[in-house]
């Protein structure tokens, strides 16, 4: 409109100035030059003056072309496999993240974001679906377990790191404790047995029969090498052999095994054991010094200083991540490219004008603006060559 103006006002004041005839020639090739430019520039977007002049409205016109276009563009030229995982390995990923790690805080915040949702997890998870996995993924290992011979290798640990001589211990104390406790009993039971004999020596030898396996009993407690130790030790050496090579023992292991399967389906321990969990990791982790959290949070601390300081290792995980990095773009690439295209062109007409112009508004005025400069600047050297 400047431009205009300008030219208006040369063309009544050139006949008493005439110099004016330079400043005329700038302002009619700069009002074309921005005419011209404003024109491109709307017909990028929109019809001028809302008139369906042919060519324009391009960006309206071939959404669909932009559209296509834009997801292959970046396909091809952003999503490529061999670009991405070039970038990525520019950076020591691994060595990074077991940087992060090894900080509490951060071990903390991770641990607190999944233990936040562990509680919302267990209740998704539905009591047919625990007992569908028990039988079709526990049950059949639980039917073919040795539970003859496991018993056996158990016992033998047992033997191996001594801890069978203070079973026994309990047991003669508590052998003891029961004798002591009833010595009626067993005389009432030994005058039955004892009929012509008086209750009066019946009491007698009884109280001196139970102290006398009282005093064994204190015997075999304090002395290691005594002889009722060494027969429970051969005992229990001989219970092992029959555990391991018996079948009578192997098959009574598996109707047992068998039997308490079948109690544990009948009772509904499935339920049980899925209800003990749920309340077991809720109290833990609603309390103020949550065990789960702090063997989390210390593991990942833990596994952070371990990654850290091995390079060996980052060299490993780091080809590792990129080889998922790789497939993944491979995967999803031409997935991503569809749905931009999509995107684009789901949007209307009108709507994908106004944000390409809104986005390049600012840069479209100065386009206008040069052309004006640059149209007035054509139009004096134009003149120049006129003249001369």
């Amino acid at each position: 409109m400047g431009l205009f103006a300008l030219l208006c006002a040369c063309i009544a004041l050139q006949g008493t100035h005439p110099w004016l005839v330079w400043v005329r020639a700038f302002a009619e090739a700069g009002t074309v030059g921005a005419i011209a430019d404003w024109y491109a520039t709307v017909a990028l977007f929109r019809h001028p003056f809302g008139l369906p002049v042919p060519h324009t409205a391009i960006i309206p016109r071939n959404q669909q072309r932009i559209a296509a276009r834009f997801g292959e563009f970046v396909e091809v030229n952003f999503l490529k496999p061999e670009v991405i995982v070039a970038r990525l390995r520019e950076h020591n990923a691994a060595k990074a993240i077991a940087l992060w790690a090894t900080d509490r805080a951060n071990s903390n915040a991770v641990v607190d974001a999944l233990a936040d949702s562990l509680p919302a997890w267990l209740d998704e998870i539905d009591d047919a679906d625990v007992e569908r996995f028990l039988d079709l993924s526990v049950v059949p290992e639980l039917r073919t377990f040795d539970v003859s011979r496991v018993g056996g290798t158990l016992l033998r640990l047992c033997i191996e790191l001594e801890k069978h001589q203070p079973l026994l211990e309990h047991g003669l104390r508590v052998f003891e404790k029961w004798l002591t406790s009833h010595v009626d009993l067993i005389a009432a039971k030994f005058s039955e047995a004892s009929k012509f004999t008086p209750a009066m020596l019946d009491t007698y030898i009884v109280g001196r029969f139970v102290n006398g396996v009282v005093a064994l009993l204190h015997e075999a407690i304090e002395r290691p090498d005594h002889e009722l130790r060494r027969q429970f030790g051969d005992a229990i050496e001989q219970l092992i052999v029959r555990l391991r090579t018996s079948s009578i023992h192997r098959r009574y292991g598996r109707l047992l095994l068998r039997d308490c399967l079948r109690h544990v389906r009948r009772r509904g321990y499935h339920r049980v054991l899925l209800r003990y969990v749920r309340t077991r990791v809720a109290a833990d982790l609603n309390g103020k010094r949550s065990l789960l959290r702090n063997l989390a949070a210390g593991t990942l601390i833990s596994v952070g200083k371990r990654v850290a300081g091995a390079p060996a290792l980052q060299h490993k995980l780091n080809e590792w991540w990129l080889e998922v990095a790789y497939q993944l773009v491979i995967r999803y690439r031409h997935p991503l490219s569809t749905l931009i295209s999509e995107v684009v062109n789901g949007w209307s007409a009108r709507e994908v004008s106004r944000r390409i112009e809104a986005e390049i508004g600012h840069d479209l005025q100065f386009i206008r603006v040069n052309g004006a400069l640059v149209g007035g600047i054509a139009g004096v050297l134009l003149h120049a060559i006129t003249m001369l």
